[in-house]
């Protein structure tokens, strides 16, 4: 009898256990599958936060609305800022994605490996070009690179103000100190911010003795009927060729493809996401081809899909 005591209620208690573990481990199942399905994003669905640099505008909107119409349940959320602000944006982690003009150091690598505890991936997804804008009046609209530099300088006899997205943080800023000022030189204050590449454009249009500097994007897909209202008013300037003999180009994809044009950057992606989120999602989406068509749309030259070059004549 004392035997059977000792039997009997620990093989009840064993399986009332084991029933007890097996209901929270199948509850505990069902409360992850539910958070996993609300909480965290795929690659077609959820909500991430990106940062972009500010010249690039109307092209990663049209990425954007693409992208969410091909996936409705999809949310890209873009902060718009000067290049240095987004690289900045880095470190906030609720900061997905990054777009900007350059991809990163060893040393920024290193850094953000280190503190993500994943290797982060980045990569070029298309060749942007800055392009010179005049007013439709102005005397001038053939310069050379040397001129383009002397007025940045605030040295040249021709009599601009030059125009800009901001003096300082920003991509063309950043472009103009790195590679078309020489060493040791610096900005004059010939060079005029602007709040953004739109009131670069709308102060050229009312001044015939200013040039603006964008980003290509703002003036290049003759589609959009906000960018046909631009060029009605303003005027793209032809740049003197890179090892041509005495010819001007404008930053057709062409040229960009070919080098002509003097002021070319590359624009990257760099992505914060070790798992197939919807920061994976949009990059695949902007290196494939429906992306690398829209970069082409807008006149970039996109880095991630055959380009042909053909010789032809055109009016310019």
């Amino acid at each position: 009898m004392n035997r059977f005591n000792r039997i009997v209620p620990f093989s009840l208690l064993g399986k009332l256990s084991f029933l007890f573990y097996l209901g929270i481990l199948l509850s505990g199942c069902g409360d992850n599958n539910t958070n996993y399905t609300h909480t965290r994003d795929t690659v077609n669905s959820g909500t991430i936060h990106i940062s972009v640099d500010e010249a690039f505008k109307p092209v990663i909107d049209s990425q954007v609305k693409v992208f969410e119409s091909q996936f409705p349940n999809a949310k890209v959320v873009v902060h718009y800022k000067p290049e240095a602000a987004c690289l900045q944006d880095l470190d906030v982690d609720s900061i997905r994605m990054v777009i900007v003009t350059r991809g990163l150091t060893r040393t920024e690598e290193n850094s953000l490996q280190e503190k993500l505890r994943f290797k982060p991936g980045y990569g070029p997804i298309a060749f942007d070009a800055i392009a010179v804008i005049t007013n439709k009046m102005a005397p001038d609209s053939l310069f050379t690179m040397d001129e383009i530099r002397d007025m940045v300088k605030g040295t040249s006899d021709l009599k601009y103000k030059v125009l800009m997205d901001g003096t300082s943080a920003t991509s063309n800023v950043r472009f103009l100190i790195d590679s078309v000022l020489n060493e040791g030189d610096s900005l004059s204050s010939n060079v005029v911010a602007a709040q953004s590449s739109e009131a670069v454009i709308d102060y050229v249009t009312n001044n015939t003795d200013a040039i603006g500097l964008i980003g290509v994007s703002w003036i290049g897909d003759q589609n959009d009927p906000q960018v046909l209202s631009f060029l009605n008013n303003i005027r793209i300037a032809a740049i003197e060729c890179r090892d041509c003999d005495g010819t001007f180009v404008r930053p057709y994809q062409g040229n960009i493809a070919l080098g002509r044009y003097p002021m070319i950057r590359p624009l990257f992606y760099i992505l914060k996401e070790n798992y197939a989120g919807l920061g994976s999602g949009f990059k695949n989406f902007l290196i494939h081809e429906k992306g690398q068509l829209i970069f082409k749309r807008a006149y970039l030259l996109p880095a991630r899909m055959r380009f042909d070059v053909r010789d032809m004549s055109i009016s310019e």
